[in-house]
């Protein structure tokens, strides 16, 4: 035991080592090297302890964070995960992961665009444009993701000594919201050239795409599996619980997590509860299981955004003519339609809060069919928008209604 502990401690000062090397100057390739050279694998553990022993020993958080990505790309497939616990299906951190898989996709997709155009390989740029447009807004569903980690994940770190190493990592999320938003900014930009969406990829647009996948990296390789063995299943159902109040990212899990000890139906995270049972209206009242029975039975799409522009709900008819998953919980909802139509959505929102317009009404043809949406702005009695609600209704068969029908006859 004496001797693992030795070697730990050597490990950890080798680390520690390196690091400030890379404070003073030297080369990520010939850190990388020397780290090739005397340690062949790090424990995800240790390299957590020894960036909270840095920040301890005074090195500044935010010098910790300028050294994040280039320690993180030295020690990049060289920490030990053999020891890494199993993740079950549904679990906060396998959520996490899967989350992960569909930004890599996202990134991977934008890399390639940005290839072709840099090899001139790209024969429709409008086109590629608005793809680009429509993956960066994707990438933006990335604040739920960084939030679940900062607002659920990390205080049950903290609680637990692990200061340093959340603080480094909230920081980096910060940079990558930024180079996200002014990636959108830029792609956004009316009758933007090839040529200066080429100059801006170098300065903003390929830095937010890397800080992504890395971040990913540094999350699978290191935080997580730290994470798994700190966190005790009733702490990590705490974190399930609260999940869906901020959101999924690109992602919907097909099944919720729960240790095998939870049997209480009101725990169900499927199935929302209250606390008596009922929901009272001024003109009556539901018990939760009547409400969502009648939501989801009317035969229209409903789809509600609040005062802060997010989405907070939508109906699950079993005919839904836009589909929706709980991925779009939280989301900003300018990032839920193609950026070709943006600036509609940022025109009826303003309307609707300044109070001009209560209602926007379009209709339009789709694979066959008359579809109608119609949006409209909620309010309290004082008049005080409260949000909007999204209403598609599809009036194909309406319109074909001839004369009366005054007899019961039951439709299929």
């Amino acid at each position: 035991m004496s001797e693992l502990i030795n070697n730990s401690s050597n490990r950890k000062a080798r680390l520690k080592e390196l690091i400030l090397k890379l404070h003073d100057g030297v080369s990520e390739t010939e850190i990388r090297q020397e780290l090739l050279d005397t340690l062949s694998a790090i424990p995800y553990d240790e390299v957590v302890e020894v960036e909270q022993e840095l920040i301890s020993q005074g090195l500044p958080v935010e010098e910790v964070l300028r050294l994040c990505d280039a320690h993180s790309a030295v020690l990049q497939g060289n920490i030990d995960l053999s020891t890494a616990k199993e993740i079950p299906t549904g679990h906060p951190i396998d959520v996490f992961i899967k989350e992960n898989e569909e930004l890599r996709k996202t990134t991977r997709r934008a890399n390639q665009l940005l290839k072709e155009l840099q090899q001139d390989s790209i024969a429709d740029f409008d086109a590629m444009l608005l793809e680009l447009r429509g993956l960066f807004n994707a990438l933006m569903d990335v604040d739920k993701h960084y939030q679940r980690k900062e607002f659920l994940l990390f205080p049950f770190l903290e609680m637990k000594g692990i200061t340093g190493p959340p603080a480094v990592m909230w920081g980096k999320h910060d940079e990558i919201r930024e180079q996200i938003k002014g990636s959108i900014d830029i792609l956004q930009t009316e009758e933007l050239e090839a040529d200066d969406l080429l100059q801006a990829a170098e300065i903003v647009i390929k830095p937010a795409l890397q800080g992504i996948d890395e971040m990913t990296i540094k999350e699978e390789e290191i935080l997580f599996p730290m994470a798994h063995d700190k966190l005790s299943d009733p702490e990590w159902y705490q974190i399930a619980l609260q999940t869906a109040e901020i959101g999924f990212c690109l992602y919907d899990p097909p099944q919720d997590w729960k240790p095998g000890w939870v049997s209480e139906p009101h725990l169900n995270l499927s199935r929302p509860a209250t606390e008596n049972g009922k929901i009272q209206l001024p003109t009556g009242n539901f018990t939760t299981e009547e409400l969502l029975s009648i939501l989801n039975t009317l035969p229209f799409d409903m789809t509600f955004v609040d005062k802060d522009d997010k989405v907070k709900y939508f109906s699950q008819s079993a005919d839904r003519i836009f589909q929706r998953n709980r991925a779009i919980i939280n989301r900003d909802v300018r990032y839920c339609h193609p950026p070709a139509s943006a600036h509609i959505v940022d025109k009826i929102i303003d309307d609707f809060r300044s109070g001009r317009a209560n209602r926007a009404p379009f209709w339009i043809n789709m694979r066959g069919k008359m579809i109608h949406i119609e949006y409209f702005a909620l309010r309290n009695e004082k008049g005080e928008y409260l949000g909007t609600l999204e209403v598609s209704n599809d009036l194909t068969n309406y319109r074909a209604l001839e004369g009366e029908q005054r007899i019961l006859s039951y439709s299929k």
